[in-house]
């Protein structure tokens, strides 16, 4: 029928209902009951109540189930926790948990646990644990109980106090009932969380649980056995209450505990008892449960390697969900001194997978253990292919490979030369993806170690001669060309003036942050070959410069060409001597995708601090972020691509060393050279909060979205972990 007969015949009904709540005559509990339940099938169908609250109240007086029963459904889905009746069903609860009736008591419960309100738990939560442990509560009334007060405690935990009960709901674990285990389990796993020392006399029991369900047939417990495999959610539920403890101290414990580890990993070899889907999953969810206790205890070499070697089985399973938990569980196993080797041995199976997975999420964990299982011995192998892969890789992925293409190649350099060409051909392939940490860090690098600044200023010098160059590689070329173009400049093919016009043939086509960098470099380029001071000097005074529409090229034209022109060649030596050596911070790369990788991802930390060869990164530490140093020229109009990238130093646009020394700063400009700015932290960059678990920004975070979102032309804009919002654009003067 159509929707307007259907709301015709709903408010014929409505109206039916309303006098026989209203009428002389009273109604007994069968006609109660039924217009109840039609009211609540009305609301269901997405029609308004606003009348039968008091009738559903009256119901929870009756001494039959049935109208019990509705009476509590109705209150459940339609009353409000701030409803005036609260008081009045609040006293109904009380009497059915007092009646010792299993069946009124389980009812209430579920009605309390359902509504969930500060003002239930104020009113019951002092009560149920005393139900949840008496000995006289039936099995069915417990259960109910634990979770009811799971409940009570994840909304208003601060109500929830457990004191003396403790002990006695711990013991809970050696209950004969299973379902009673299986409701215990959820609440002790969840108040251990909060209150470990409590209730760390938990262990033991679970391990004694553990050991009886895993050491049974599947016909010893055969209500709890669910194709073929005992108790399949209370082992797991065991085995995760065990991960928020450590390793136990009893020697027998430990030595019981160990002993199902074992017996599970070798039921995982043995072949199936069954061929449909449900009892591999019961066995495999089992597995992936005590690999993920191995992994947390990180104690037992040889179960560290078992598990390793059966995550290596499940690599090449037809089913796709089994394969990327594989690979998620050996990302963590990567990380173990005990089983980094064994991780290793299957580095051509996760190669094959990165490259022929057809789902992308698949992909991405066999990235993330490429990266976790990199060392020295296999560095250039893994990098190799990640950049194979970068051509062809999920646009939604390419930035963290980036990221973690330049970490690798950062952290197991040896060959600082291979150092520059990954990094080089990181820009090339994937320019866009390339965020300004990574090429800040390259300089920085390239700065600090003289041995590979004159390989560098060749390679770049090359790879600026391809027809199409990413605007990233001008930036690196401009930047190491004006610092150290005079160690290839004895080479006819790379004379200063062919450096210049090489250079200057990419000015065109660039944004104005980079424009402004290559000025920089060529009033660089006047210090080192003053032969090409004509040529530079007639760039600088033509009107596209001295008259430029943007402010900050304006003034740094007119600046650099007045510095050339009255400045003598030892104070030009002094204010555009080299850059020193950047101090040792961490890297700014490790640091972005450290923030990238957001809560849920597996802890990048862990897999750098198990990584650390030494204590130090490769070549002595990151020198920071602040390529800005370089800054030729601190104008008063912040550049447009200034602190967008989640880091307060503007694009490494000149040259400005710290030392008073040798001091490169603007000479017109009455702020002197910048101070490091309030928000950067120790390390050099933004220091960030936790991420949130609310998807909406913290008002301090909007002004900084909002700065993204007026000024800048590429990259991502906001990102979490249900969202990216990126933009590229591209503008021609009054075109874009």
């Amino acid at each position: 029928k159509s929707k307007e007969a259907e709301i015709k015949r709903i408010n014929k009904e409505l109206a039916n209902i309303r006098s026989k709540f209203k009428g002389d005559k009273a109604l007994d509990g069968y006609s109660k009951k039924k217009y109840v339940c039609k009211l609540l099938f009305i609301f269901l169908l997405g029609h308004d109540i606003d009348f039968g609250h008091m009738e559903a109240v009256n119901l929870l007086s009756s001494n039959k189930y049935t109208e019990k029963q509705i009476g509590y459904l109705f209150i459940s889905v339609l009353v409000n926790s701030n409803s005036e009746l609260i008081r009045l069903i609040n006293n109904a609860i009380k009497n059915d948990l007092s009646s010792r009736n299993p069946t009124f008591m389980c009812l209430a419960l579920h009605c309390i646990a359902n509504v969930g309100s500060r003002e239930m738990a104020e009113a019951f939560a002092s009560e149920i644990p005393r139900i949840l442990v008496a000995g006289d509560t039936m099995d069915s009334v417990k259960q109910s109980a634990a979770l009811c007060l799971l409940r009570l405690y994840k909304t208003s935990p601060d109500l929830v106090l457990m004191g003396e009960w403790t002990s006695r709901v711990v013991h809970l674990l050696n209950d004969q009932h299973m379902g009673v285990v299986t409701a215990a389990i959820s609440l002790i796993t969840c108040l251990s969380q909060k209150n470990p020392d409590e209730f760390k006399t938990c262990v033991s029991l679970a391990v004694s649980r553990l050991s009886r369900i895993v050491s049974s047939a599947s016909t010893d417990l055969q209500d709890y056995t669910y194709y073929f495999v005992p108790a399949p959610w209370l082992s797991c539920k065991l085995l995760r209450l065990l991960q928020c403890y450590p390793p136990p101290e009893d020697g027998a414990v430990k030595g019981r505990l160990v002993e199902c580890l074992e017996t599970i990993l070798n039921k995982a070899q043995e072949p199936p008892k069954s061929k449909k889907v449900q009892h591999s999953n019961a066995k495999n969810a089992i597995l992936f449960e005590a690999i993920s206790l191995i992994i947390h205890y990180d104690s037992e070499p040889n179960l560290l390697v078992r598990a390793c070697n059966q995550l290596g089985q499940f690599l090449q399973h037809r089913e796709t969900n089994l394969r990327y938990l594989a690979l998620e569980s050996m990302c963590t196993l990567a990380s173990s001194e005990f089983s980094h080797e064994a991780v290793k041995t299957h580095i051509e199976t996760v190669i094959n997978a990165l490259k022929t997975e057809r789902d992308v999420s698949v992909r991405q964990r066999a990235a993330d253990l490429l990266y976790a299982m990199c060392d020295r011995s296999n560095a250039k192998q893994i990098v190799a292919e990640m950049l194979s892969y970068l051509e062809t890789a999920d646009y939604s992925i390419r930035e963290e490979m980036v990221l973690k293409v330049a970490i690798l190649a950062e952290k197991y350099a040896v060959d600082y030369s291979w150092y520059v060409d990954t990094i080089l051909n990181l820009i090339r392939i994937a320019g866009d993806y390339v965020s300004e940490e990574v090429w800040y860090r390259v300089i920085q690098i390239v700065i600090n170690r003289d041995d590979v600044q004159g390989y560098a200023a060749k390679t770049v010098f090359e790879a600026l001669q391809a027809p199409a160059c990413h605007e990233n590689m001008v930036k690196v070329g401009g930047y190491i060309l004006g610092e150290f173009g005079n160690l290839i400049a004895g080479d006819p093919r790379s004379s200063p003036l062919v450096q210049f016009n090489l250079l200057h043939s990419k000015f065109h086509l660039c944004s104005v942050p980079t424009r402004a960098l290559l000025l920089s470099a060529y009033i660089k380029f006047i210090n080192l070959f003053p032969e090409t001071k004509a040529t530079i000097q007639e760039v600088l005074r033509c009107d596209s410069q001295i008259r430029n529409s943007d402010v900050e090229l304006q003034q740094r034209a007119v600046e650099y060409l007045k510095l050339s022109s009255i400045a003598s060649t030892d104070v030009l030596a002094t204010v555009l001597e080299e850059m020193p050596p950047f101090p040792e911070r961490e890297s700014s790369i490790l640091a972005k995708l450290k923030k990238k990788k957001g809560p849920g991802a597996v802890s990048v930390t862990e897999l750098e601090d198990s990584k650390r060869e030494g204590g130090e990164l490769n070549g002595g530490g990151d020198r920071g972020p602040d390529t800005a140093a370089m800054a030729a020229s601190n104008a008063s109009t912040p550049s447009p691509s200034a602190d967008l990238l989640g880091i307060r130093s503007a694009a490494p646009v000149g040259a400005a060393p710290t030392t008073a020394a040798s001091l490169l700063v603007d000479v017109f400009s009455e702020a002197g050279p910048a101070a490091p700015s309030a928000a950067v932290n120790d390390d050099g960059f933004l220091s960030s909060a936790p991420p949130s678990e609310d998807p909406a920004p913290p008002l301090s975070e909007a002004d900084e979205l909002l700065n993204k979102f007026v000024c800048k032309n590429n990259g991502v804009l906001f990102e979490n972990q249900l969202l990216q919002i990126g933009i590229k654009s591209e503008y021609r003067q009054n075109l874009g």
